[in-house]
């Protein structure tokens, strides 16, 4: 399936262009990720989705916006939502929500900061954000540990579902480690940019991990106006 494009806005501010579904929730770039919300609501027919993963096949492709206005529509839905930045080597979430990144995923994996430490609320209703912290030297392993699996079920009690932003799959095994633990994962292609053979190679890696793998976005995708269009697909 595939939902209609739509025009990105610009805005002056890096926040504004992150967080369009907030800035202006009546656009239709942000009608656009409800539909996408639409799309994922309707996979739950064997399983709730408690957990989203959105990774990208290389950097740059829109990962991190995604997450950030999925995290959005979800919240303006009522839902109790946690993005967490597990992109341990390059981080982006906290700047944004425009939050401090000392303290995150990774001083909660290390049992150096409780969960209530970690978590910082956001301007947004029912829209919390778990940075990744200082950059560690062993992030693989870090999602792969016990402690990860823990969080995970301490997060489920109190949140209604928790989006990860992960580093791109072909450059480290980060997200095909987290694809395994994740109810769900949502791949990010850029038009013109991605390589099909690097998208394929993407999918084929995060199959081959477990990954539940729900869709793909493809974004900055023009017309023949010029106009930049997303599209969501099913596998």
């Amino acid at each position: 399936m595939a939902l209609k494009g739509f025009k990105r806005e610009r805005k002056r501010s890096s926040q504004s262009r992150s967080l369009i579904t907030h800035i202006n929730p009546r656009s239709p770039i942000a009608e656009q990720y409800r539909t996408m919300r639409t799309n994922i609501q309707f996979t739950q027919v064997d399983q709730t989705i408690r957990s989203l993963m959105v990774t990208s096949s290389g950097p740059g492709e829109g990962k991190s916006t995604t997450v950030a206005n999925l995290a959005v529509v979800f919240a303006q839905q009522g839902k109790k939502v946690l993005v967490v930045d597990a992109d341990m080597r390059k981080p982006t979430v906290h700047y944004t929500f425009r939050l401090n990144n000392t303290l995150g995923l990774t001083n909660i994996l290390t049992k150096q900061a409780t969960l209530e430490e970690a978590i910082n609320d956001s301007l947004i209703d029912n829209l919390y954000v778990m940075t990744s912290g200082p950059v560690p030297p062993n992030p693989a392993e870090l999602l792969g540990s016990s402690a990860m699996e823990n969080l995970l079920a301490e997060l489920y009690e109190q949140f209604d579902l928790v989006i990860f932003d992960t580093p791109p799959v072909l450059a480290v095994t980060d997200a095909q480690i987290l694809a395994n633990q994740c109810n769900g994962t949502i791949l990010v292609v850029s038009s013109g940019k991605t390589e099909i053979d690097y998208a394929n190679k993407s999918k084929e890696l995060l199959l081959n991990a477990k990954g539940r793998l729900l869709g793909v976005v493809l974004n900055n995708k023009k017309d023949k106006k010029g106009s930049y269009y997303y599209y969501y697909g099913g596998k």
